[in-house]
């Protein structure tokens, strides 16, 4: 069996002038990973390998994410930046086979659009909030009958759950 968690960016600055790969995140962002590390951490959720899109705030997110995590220093991957959903499962698929757990952290609407495209089966209603929106440090988790990670394909995968920061934290803010 696979484990897939994706993870969207916390919530990010938007400086004026500022190239898009380049911002950083806001206060509420550098809030919200930390928390959602935790989370992971807390579930039993830790990933044996972390792919992360090469800018600035996913960078910062797993920053703040990865200390409950046990450390792993993910591999930062210029090709997800902003990567549309066959992009992503390209990604995936090249995941080192030793990784059992794969967090990939990432950006929408690609993100949501590959969560939606890999999920065949789980509940109904998570996969509904799924599709409804994928908020910033939102995180998805989906189970693959897979022996490697060249085997994950479009509809393969069962939505184990789906966890928005309002979820842990209802006071929390998210979009």
């Amino acid at each position: 069996m696979r484990r897939l968690l994706l993870l969207r960016h916390a919530k990010s600055e938007h400086p004026v002038g500022m190239a898009d790969h380049d911002r950083p995140l806001n206060p509420r962002g550098q809030e919200a990973a930390p928390r959602m590390g935790a989370y992971i951490a807390e579930a039993g959720l830790r990933p044996d390998y972390v792919l992360v899109s090469s800018a600035r705030r996913t960078l910062e997110t797993w920053e703040g994410a990865r200390a409950p995590l046990e450390g792993n220093p993910g591999e930062s991957v210029d090709a997800l930046y902003e990567a549309p959903a066959p992009r992503i499962l390209e990604v995936v698929q090249g995941a080192p086979d030793n990784a059992g757990t794969l967090l990939v952290v990432g950006h929408n609407p690609g993100l949501q659009d590959f969560a939606l495209a890999v999920v065949g089966h789980g509940k109904k209603a998570d996969r509904k909030r799924l599709a409804t929106q994928f908020p910033t440090a939102a995180l998805a988790v989906i189970d693959f009958e897979a022996e490697s990670w060249s085997a994950i394909d479009w509809g393969a995968g069962t939505l184990e759950r789906f966890v928005k920061p309002k979820d842990i934290d209802p006071d929390a803010d998210a979009d």
